[in-house]
């Protein structure tokens, strides 16, 4: 596989800082409704707006024969594993601060440079798999406390957050992968298939409610809450995470297509200022140190992985 151009490689990085600022406001406005609806129904009208504006996308890069594919099981892997990525991590957002939540999803990186290994063939010398072990140690500081309290505490959700880290990594190195012989708005649809259609299969198994009572975890009633008609009021909010949807999609896709996946997945870590500043002034939450502690941890060792690969390239 022929690696990116200079120009190329920026053009990845970019589209990653933008993407991460809308994803902070996606997680903002999503954790702000889920007292409302259930989880898979945002999702559901979310992806419903977003797949007709990528439509759109897709006809300017060239029309319906995007769409044809000769991996199709990969395609189908990758919708489902961000279908998981995001059901864990929204399901962590409802009962963690929004920073703290992201922190721990910030392992993701990490993954990506690890997978990138089998998957995409890429190098990792010695160094970097240090820098990655250091990085999961600073992962086991932020989730310590919260595990050792058990019941009293978060417990087993506060797992999600890696767990959703796990699934968009190896996502993300299948983006690369698939993204030398796919344009980004055809994958951005494959991902908003994913999304309606298991949104559906959850409708058709709990859309009711009945696997929720008033004793579910936050997390659990987010998960399995009975769909609603949405209120005149939230039509706005929801087009525009349908819209924030199809452009957060493009561009993380681009960026994965541009660049290599162990050089631009770093710059995700601008995440957590976004997250921070929005906890604060909506939420009014604030991490506990331990927090901070492990985040600059895993932050430092993803920036070293970082710096080795450009040293690599150069």
């Amino acid at each position: 596989m022929t690696g990116p151009t200079s120009s190329n490689a920026n053009l990845g990085i970019y589209c990653v800082l933008a993407g991460m600022f809308l994803i902070s406001m996606n997680d903002m406005f999503i954790k702000a409704m889920s007292g409302d609806y259930p989880l898979h129904q945002i999702i559901a009208m979310r992806s419903g707006i977003g797949i007709i504006l990528t439509f759109g996308v897709l006809m300017y890069e060239g029309g319906f024969s995007l769409l044809n594919t000769g991996k199709p099981a990969l395609h189908i892997l990758r919708g489902l594993l961000i279908v998981f990525a995001n059901s864990a991590i929204y399901a962590a957002i409802v009962a963690m601060p929004l920073a703290t939540a992201n922190a721990l999803y910030f392992v993701a990186p990490l993954f990506v440079t690890l997978l990138s290994i089998p998957i995409l063939g890429e190098k990792v010398g010695p160094r970097r798999f240090a820098a990655i072990g250091v990085g999961f140690v600073g992962v086991l500081i932020m989730m310590g406390p919260e595990v050792a309290a058990g019941a009293s505490g978060l417990g087993w959700i506060v797992v999600l957050p890696v767990l959703a880290a796990a699934g968009y990594g190896l996502m993300s190195v299948l983006t690369r992968k698939l993204g030398a012989t796919s344009r980004a708005s055809a994958l951005t649809i494959h991902l908003q298939v994913a999304f309606l259609i298991v949104s559906g299969i959850m409708y058709l198994v709990a859309g009711d409610g009945r696997f929720v009572t008033a004793d579910s975890s936050a997390s659990a009633q987010f998960l399995l809450r009975a769909w609603v008609w949405p209120a005149p009021e939230d039509t706005l909010v929801i087009a525009g995470l349908g819209a924030m949807s199809a452009v957060i999609g493009y561009l993380l896709t681009q960026a994965y297509r541009l660049s290599n996946a162990s050089a631009v997945a770093p710059f995700e870590y601008v995440l957590l200022i976004y997250s921070l500043f929005w906890g604060w002034t909506v939420f009014g939450e604030w991490p506990a140190p331990t927090v901070f502690i492990g985040a600059a941890i895993v932050i430092a060792s993803g920036v070293y992985v970082f710096v080795r690969e450009g040293r690599r390239r150069s």
